[in-house]
């Protein structure tokens, strides 16, 4: 009983899979209630369906939308936008037949791609300063930086590093030792002589002011002691205790 029940259904399935076969429309058709009616071409949508009598009627796409391949649909795609925030903009407009086709913007490469299209944008990375640029970014990938070693520089823009400048090559003085991100800085020697030498005359003066107003103070203070004034200065020194007493309490 189970040996016959298992050759009948497999007799169902192949008479099943013959059926399918013989009745299955062709790749440029699609089967309504039994009937196999032709697709319709690449910027077109099916306005009516085929019958007995007639052929499948397709009609274009409107604006904005198209149809890149046959199609049984009664609606066609929406063009898509090719959005500057998102760092993209056209490569080539939309058609009846094409979707709009989009590119990155300068400065931005492509990490997503529907087809010839692309839908995701990255910013390039910039270089530090201290690096340069093996490969410049294009629309397809990333810039590509690497340190400078040596007695090399860069500020990060430039396509390879530099050679620090030699200041007594040129006959002046280093003034800033140069390091990866920038160049050595050079300077006059005359220049740099007479800069130290006008510093240290300045201190010089600014120090001899100094004592002479010290000086002063003090010739004023002894003057009130001359002996033409031995009284008055008696009197300044015998109160001078009660007065700073007097500040102390207060």
């Amino acid at each position: 009983m189970i040996k016959l029940r298992f050759i009948v259904s497999i007799a169902a399935v192949v008479a099943l899979s013959v059926k399918l076969c013989f009745s299955a429309c062709a790749r440029a058709e699609y089967e309504v209630n039994g009937e196999c009616c032709p697709m319709c071409a690449p910027g077109n949508h099916v306005y009516w369906d085929c019958s007995i009598d007639t052929s499948t009627t397709c009609v274009p796409c409107p604006a904005s939308t198209y149809s890149d391949e046959p199609s049984s649909s009664s609606k066609c795609f929406s063009c898509s936008v090719c959005e500057q925030g998102k760092g993209l903009r056209v490569k080539r407009t939309c058609t009846r037949s094409a979707d709009t086709v989009c590119e990155p913007l300068d400065g931005f490469y492509c990490i997503e791609r529907n087809k010839e299209s692309c839908r995701f944008t990255v910013r390039h990375s910039e270089c530090s300063p201290g690096q340069y640029i093996i490969q410049a970014g294009t629309s397809s990938i990333d810039t590509v930086c690497a340190d400078c070693t040596g007695d090399t520089y860069s500020d990060g823009s430039f396509s390879s590093c530099l050679p620090h400048t030699k200041c007594e090559d040129m006959g002046l003085t280093e003034t800033n030792q140069g390091i990866y991100s920038s160049d050595t800085e050079c300077g006059n020697p005359h220049t740099a002589v007479a800069i130290i030498a006008l510093s240290i005359a300045v201190t010089l003066i600014l120090s001899v002011f100094a004592v002479i107003l010290i000086l002063k103070k003090k010739q004023s203070q002894n003057s009130v002691c001359f002996p033409k004034n031995a009284y008055v200065c008696k009197k300044l020194v015998e109160t001078r205790p009660v007065q700073e007493l007097s500040l102390e309490e207060s």
